[in-house]
């Protein structure tokens, strides 16, 4: 399968579920995070995703409700592969569903889901949300066997896991960025010859992200914590036209080599 020529536009989903870490701090309604969606599309973001935890940490049921009734762009449901968050995903019905892997005790997503392991289980669970016309992507690693199994289970999308090359940028550390780099853009070339379109995200920030969304086969980028701690600074709307600026700048640009810069 070709890929996509370099230039062709990349999608930027913008996940708001720390507005709602925000207002859960304190209780009440503010700030609100469908508000938040609306100011992050304003600011050029072309979907919003929110994850609905099992423990309601940052978004809760009556968020997911408002964010399908009120959005102008797609709406992307992170969620554990469960029982309770099925039910929830056939009930609204949002545009994808993005299965993740979900520990009570982690601050965030601490990696990928392992789909070669859950494979029995999965299939059947993919299947009756693609049954609703719902997208199903597959967060996981950028590794070979989690790629062929997310395609074994029928999964439309993968998104690969960025938070590792992040870690790396952040303590400077260029052998290894350049390692997780040339990992996550074999994987995706990898899914997208496997027919899966390819997403990516977790950690991503102004100073890394244009590695990432230069890689031909990646899609989308989802990114959410840094868009709404910039939020602060400088409002989320400049946060976001700023991400979309840098994406696009590096679509558009000739390899530099691969480092964040």
């Amino acid at each position: 399968m070709t890929l996509p020529p370099r230039a062709a536009f990349q999608r930027l989903g913008v996940n708001i579920d720390h507005v709602a870490t925000v207002r859960n701090a304190r209780g009440g309604t503010h700030p609100d995070p469908v508000r938040a969606a609306q100011l992050a599309i304003e600011g050029g973001a072309d979907g919003i995703t929110a994850h609905l935890r099992e423990d309601r940490r940052h978004i809760i049921d009556a968020d997911i409700a408002r964010l399908k009734q009120d959005l102008t762009r797609p709406l992307n449901f992170e969620m554990a592969a469960t029982a309770e968050m099925q039910a929830i995903a056939l009930r609204h019905l949002p545009h994808a569903c993005c299965l993740v892997p979900e520990k009570r005790e982690e601050r965030t997503t601490e990696g990928g889901l392992d789909v070669a392991a859950a494979r029995p289980a999965l299939k059947p669970f993919v299947a009756a949300l693609k049954a609703a016309s719902i997208r199903v992507s597959l967060f996981i690693e950028a590794d070979p066997r989690q790629i062929e199994a997310a395609q074994a289970v029928g999964a439309d999308i993968v998104e690969l896991h960025t938070g590792r090359y992040c870690e790396h940028v952040l303590a400077g550390e260029s052998s290894a960025i350049a390692a997780e780099l040339k990992k996550i853009t074999r994987g995706a070339e990898l899914a997208h010859a496997a027919g899966l379109e390819v997403h990516a995200g977790h950690g991503l920030t102004f100073n890394c992200v244009r590695p990432v969304a230069a890689i031909p086969a990646i899609a989308e980028l989802n990114i959410g914590h840094f868009l709404v701690g910039e939020a602060i600074f400088v409002g989320l709307p400049a946060a976001v036209r700023h991400m979309r600026r840098l994406m696009d700048e590096a679509r558009m640009a000739p390899t530099s080599g691969g480092q964040p810069h």
